[in-house]
């Protein structure tokens, strides 16, 4: 019974050693070959299926409250024209509320108030783009005096973007083969990949100010837009 509680004593003083650590230990293989390090990017083209543009009504009077008062009433026709269309409530959202005074200066002479300006911008998200440019017609004859976009996006990125990720390593991999038969060598294995982030919103496309008699059919194209995702890839030649 005394050598059982000192086997038991002998064995509890022992340094325990995790299971993660070993699994690690044997997961860790070091580089025998040669290192190669190499940058590869994957690209492919959608066409956007959304149009984010804003839209504003600018209104002066003599006075704070008759220029708020007369653009929040053009401002409820403007969003009642986008609902009338189809747009839906999420896609429509307000950017900014703006009440400045405007002043004249003459020589000498303190500043002299002279008029308020109001100005109220919504964001609007169109997902039917070919039928965007009727709409923002629409929008003019209700009372919109500003218009600036279109910025195009995709909505849902994320199955072009792995597509691209995946050309991505098919890229790095070709390249890997390159150098490794440059060498003489061949490509053992993958060490590592690491992305640097997918691109695919474009800069916004400036659109003129219209004005209220503007009847004119506007036209929007979507066009393509490039997505890309860049990997960092280290490989082992052997």
């Amino acid at each position: 019974m005394r050598r059982l509680i000192a086997a038991l004593l002998v064995s509890a003083a022992l340094p325990i050693v995790p299971a993660t650590a070993q699994v690690m230990t044997d997961l860790a293989q070091p580089i025998t070959g040669t290192r190669l390090d190499v940058t590869a990017t994957g690209e492919v083209s959608r066409a956007p299926d959304v149009a984010i543009i804003s839209a504003g009504v600018v209104t002066r009077s003599a006075t704070a409250s008759g220029a708020l008062q007369e653009n929040s009433a053009r401002m409820e026709r403007v969003i009642a024209a986008l609902r009338r269309a189809g747009v839906a409530e999420r896609d429509i959202q307000t950017s900014s509320i703006n009440l400045n005074p405007e002043y004249r200066y003459q020589e000498n002479q303190p500043p002299q108030l002279v008029a308020y300006s109001a100005s109220n911008q919504v964001t609007i998200r169109f997902r039917d783009i070919r039928n965007s440019g009727r709409i923002l017609d629409s929008l003019v004859a209700e009372g919109a005096n500003q218009i600036n976009g279109p910025t195009m996006t995709i909505d849902e990125p994320r199955a072009a973007l792995d597509e691209a990720r995946s050309n991505a390593v098919a890229a790095g991999r070709a390249k890997a083969e390159l150098y490794a038969r440059a060498l003489g060598k061949r490509v053992a294995r993958v060490i590592s990949i690491s992305e640097s982030g997918g691109q695919y919103a474009p800069p916004p496309m400036p659109m003129a100010e219209r004005s209220m008699a503007v009847s004119a059919d506007t036209k929007i194209e979507p066009g393509e837009q490039k997505l890309q995702v860049s990997l960092a890839m280290v490989f082992e030649l052997q």
